[in-house]
């Protein structure tokens, strides 16, 4: 048979598995159908519910005004597919093509797309993490318990990490009226996404809305009564305070540990893979048969000299879950590469903020329009004179100008294309804390010496 008769063969009769019911995996299952794929879909997922939307549980769910099992995400169409809920899964074996699950069954593939995102980071001690009264925000159940806990009116909450969840739990907590400490060990809100100049601005704007916000600081623990519920927290500059409730907002941790034995180059950084979302194995080679998408991906992006990057952004789930699935039932000359420049919105204390590129590829980072004092206003990152991501405060209209100019390396400081540009704009350094995510040693181990004998075999991680 010729390429294109096997590639009709597949789309009638191929197995395709999608391991992760999420928003990246139920988008490529509808895509997959539109594009004609006509076979075998098996939808796998951990979590017992259908996919839901994840961003309303740090916004909508907890201010009540949209209860958690109603943020199941509509469908587009009819994908057809074996729905596999309440089970993880366990291993990928790419020599028999099959998924393993948790409960011992193998599901055969043809094609697979990895889709299984990020889980919350817990708290790093057990047993406080266990006490009444402490949560994390990634799943239904986590939100709607966190909902029920704001609810009975703590007489204070502790938001520990001052990220965007973090500062969007803080801002929920004022809108309802209740005391709440942000902590945070960065020098300021937001910092390790945006940098300093915007990081002073997030904590102007949490304690002028009454946050006791903390930076610089860490949590050392967590005090339960007798009865285990959280009582006390304590800080490493000594002083402690009393707290009902506790939001661990420390972000996430990418959800490979299954593909341990896989041959994939899988990891905490997450996936690695192609523009055209085709995952990468241990060795550097890219796969034909395994892809992924969301948050578990990391793909090169050739405006960002060709960095591997993964983003747990909502849109860069969806569209580069339009790309796997095109790709997975494509010729290779019809291929498309995920070129999406990535995009980002979070609302906080009544401010809408959203950006445009990757804020941490920078060195420099100039207010370009409107007034910081007035939190209205836009900010353009720039790296070695271009411009490479902008953020906006109540201002996204312009977000669109500002993608031109990061998609043709416009050169930064760029011009400002209204009169409400700032007197005396100048460049500051964009003051990163530090990498987001730390070294984590040795990935590999290479053996052989003739080329056809070289290997590269996952190293064992030294704690």
């Amino acid at each position: 048979m010729t390429s294109a008769e096997n590639l009709r063969a597949f789309k009638r009769d191929g197995r395709i598995v999608i391991v992760g019911a999420s928003l990246a995996g139920l988008r490529a299952a509808e895509v997959l159908r539109d594009e004609g794929f006509t076979g075998s879909l098996t939808m796998i997922g951990d979590e017992s519910a259908e996919p839901y939307d994840r961003p309303p549980l740090s916004k909508q769910v907890l201010t009540g005004w949209v209860p958690a099992d109603e943020t199941t995400l509509p469908r587009r169409r009819d994908i057809d597919a074996e729905w596999l809920l309440g089970v993880a899964a366990d291993g990928l074996d790419l020599a028999t093509n099959h998924v393993r699950l948790a409960d011992g069954r193998e599901i055969p593939f043809d094609r697979v797309l990895i889709s299984t995102g990020v889980r919350a980071r817990p708290w790093f001690v057990e047993s406080e993490a266990a006490l009444d009264g402490v949560f994390v925000v990634r799943t239904r159940e986590h939100a709607a318990g966190l909902q029920r806990a704001l609810a009975a009116g703590p007489s204070r909450v502790l938001v520990i990490g001052a990220g965007f969840t973090g500062s969007e739990i803080a801002s929920v907590c004022r809108e309802r009226g209740l005391p709440v400490t942000v902590a945070e060990l960065a020098p300021g809100p937001l910092v390790g996404a945006l940098g300093a100049m915007i990081g002073d601005v997030a904590a102007d704007m949490q304690r002028a809305h009454g946050v006791d916000l903390r930076c610089g600081v860490r949590v050392t623990g967590l005090e339960g009564d007798a009865q285990g519920r959280l009582r006390r927290a304590h800080f490493d500059d000594g002083s402690a305070i009393d707290v009902d409730v506790a939001v661990v907002a420390l972000g996430g941790i990418r959800n490979t540990e299954w593909l341990r034995d896989s041959g994939l180059a899988a990891g905490v950084w997450g996936i690695a893979c192609d523009t055209g979302c085709r995952a990468m194995t241990l060795d550097g080679l890219i796969t034909d048969d395994v892809f992924a998408a969301g948050d578990v991906a990391r793909c090169p992006n050739p405006m960002y000299e060709y960095r591997l990057i993964s983003l747990e952004h909502w849109a860069n789930a969806v569209e580069q879950a339009e790309v796997a699935a095109h790709n997975m039932v494509s010729p290779q000359a019809d291929r498309w590469p995920h070129l999406t420049l990535p995009l980002f919105w979070s609302i906080q204390f009544g401010v809408n903020i959203k950006s445009v590129g990757v804020p941490t590829f920078a060195d420099e980072v100039a207010v370009t329009q409107g007034s910081v004092a007035e939190r209205r206003f836009v900010a353009a990152y720039g790296y070695r004179g271009r411009v490479t991501a902008a953020v906006s405060f109540d201002n996204a209209k312009w977000l669109d100008h500002y993608r031109r100019l990061i998609e043709t390396a416009a050169p930064f400081p760029p011009p400002c294309p209204t009169p409400d540009q700032p007197a005396g704009m100048k460049p500051v350094p964009v003051d990163f804390p530090g990498p987001t995510l730390l070294a984590q040693g040795a990935t590999v181990v290479v053996t052989g010496n003739d080329p056809g004998e070289r290997r590269v075999t996952a190293a064992q991680q030294h704690r």
